[in-house]
């Protein structure tokens, strides 16, 4: 398969040269771009010039593999930092991210940066100042989000592995709608900083949208480290997994509901149950479950520390304006949830973290009964890019933001998101707990439109996570998207 391990191999042997991949790239992306839309900026030259600089790169794991970057929190000193946001159109990032350095010691070379909604606050990509991502199964879909323009690049063959991130489901949500692999790993895994090292408070982590395990994992393992400077930490002795034998029987609890009562496709069902049946006839054991506390209870305290964290980020943005930011500055969406967070006194922010705690206590306990939890990655295949995930009243609502209780505005937010998280309820969990959790591409449906399937494990077994992995991989077959066929 011709994956990133193919293709650092292919230079590593000096079959191709480093410009010579780098071109084919681009004139790949010069091809399908102006469909896609996954690319918002491209630096060839700096990739050519980084390459030159780095040394001993054909005995690095990747060995000079080119990789674009999410417009979103992964910056290289001296490119464009937006945000997908028009309030940061022509800003530039001043250093490069812990995240970004740590891709080039893997022996990765950033060579461009991909489509992503303003902020990162959508399930799909769709930010003002760029436009939608579109999906390479078929372009009258969304690829997804907030790694949405990620996710074309790598489904549209165009690159075998492309940076993303997961604050909600962001890496796993696309990885869904578009045939590939997604992993968010335990919280405290990836380098983080220099600047936002909580990332909404350890609910948001850096990876890679992939489309092989030996990908997925040598990428995991290449990129995990301890910073003794970042807030959270994950422990080195859940590490030792990585050397101890697979386990000849996993115990798997399966969930399809919805955890916050919505329906789910039957083609979700489906991909979950068919998953299950292979598991059982692999000797593994599977249980059926209900969702072990309120979902929704759960996604109200999302919401409310998404706009605890946006008003914090906004009083750091006005000290750089020297002004207010005010509505015409962003999209309405982050107007509204700004305005939320503004009005949200500390006492129920710190309830919510709490509550964060209480579910991920339930959550550990539950995984020392099993192994993993097999549920859907989301509940339908993505949406269409006509397709309205709010409407008028919602955004009338938005508009008068600044004249709404906190009440008013937690519930004009739930109601905001309601659409969209109907779609993609299941991946949040994994963030607020901390958790590891990937979506596999092993489904796709009648109307030629993949749907994935989510395991999520204990904090730091990963490696139970490409067990799993690599069974579906090599024993199912995954549903990747034709160029990797």
């Amino acid at each position: 398969m011709r994956d990133g391990t193919y293709w650092a191999e292919k230079l590593r042997n000096r079959e191709i040269s480093f410009p010579e991949l780098l071109s084919s790239i681009e004139e790949k992306a010069q091809k399908q771009n102006p469909v896609l839309n996954a690319f918002v900026s491209t630096m060839e030259r700096d990739a050519l010039v980084e390459y030159q600089e780095q040394k001993e790169l054909l005995t690095k794991p990747f060995a000079g593999l080119p990789i674009p970057l999410k417009m979103l929190g992964q910056e290289k000193k001296g490119w464009l930092s937006t945000s997908g946001s028009r309030l940061f159109l022509e800003n530039h990032a001043n250093q490069t991210s812990d995240y970004t350095k740590q891709l080039i010691k893997n022996g990765l070379i950033p060579f461009a940066q991909t489509n992503a909604p303003e902020f990162g606050f959508k399930n799909i990509t769709d930010a003002k100042i760029y436009g939608p991502a579109r999906n390479p199964w078929n372009l009258d879909y969304f690829s997804g989000g907030s790694s949405g323009g990620a996710a074309s690049a790598v489904a549209a063959g165009i690159v075998p592995i492309a940076g993303a991130s997961d604050g909600g489901g962001s890496i796993r949500i696309p990885a869904s709608f578009c045939g590939l692999i997604g992993l968010k790993p335990s919280r405290g895994t990836m380098p983080v900083g220099p600047n936002g090292m909580r990332g909404w408070q350890g609910a948001a982590i850096d990876f890679a949208l992939t489309v092989s395990m030996r990908d997925t994992e040598k990428l995991f393992y290449g990129m995990r480290g301890i910073d003794s400077s970042a807030p959270y930490q994950s422990t080195p002795n859940e590490w030792q997994h990585r050397k101890a034998a697979q386990q000849s029987k996993l115990k798997i609890a399966m969930l399809i509901e919805s955890p916050i009562g919505s329906s789910v496709s039957p083609e979700a069902a489906n991909a979950v149950e068919k998953a299950a049946d292979f598991l059982v006839n692999q000797g593994h054991e599977i249980q059926l479950i209900s969702y072990p506390f309120d979902g929704k209870q759960l996604i109200h305290s999302y919401y409310l520390m998404n706009g605890a964290e946006t008003a914090a980020m906004f009083t750091g943005i006005e000290k750089g304006l020297t002004r207010p930011a005010e509505k015409h500055d962003m999209e309405l969406m982050t107007w509204g949830i700004y305005q939320y967070g503004k009005k949200i006194p500390a006492s129920h922010y710190i309830d919510a973290l709490n509550f964060w705690d209480t579910v991920t206590i339930k959550m550990e306990k539950l995984f020392r009964e099993y192994d993993l939890l097999l549920t859907p990655t989301a509940a339908t295949t993505a949406p269409k890019i006509k397709e309205d995930l709010q409407s008028d009243e919602i955004r009338d609502g938005l508009e008068v933001a600044t004249n709404l209780s906190e009440k008013e505005l937690a519930s004009l937010i739930d109601r905001m998101f309601d659409k969209s998280l109907q779609i993609t309820p299941y991946t949040q969990l994994a963030n607020l707990t901390g958790q590891p959790a990937i979506s596999l591409p092993t489904y796709v449906t009648k109307k030629g439109l993949p749907l994935g399937i989510q395991f999520m494990a204990a904090r730091g077994r990963e490696d139970l996570l490409f067990q799993v992995g690599q069974l579906f991989e090599q024993g199912y077959g995954f549903q990747l998207p034709e160029y990797y066929r």
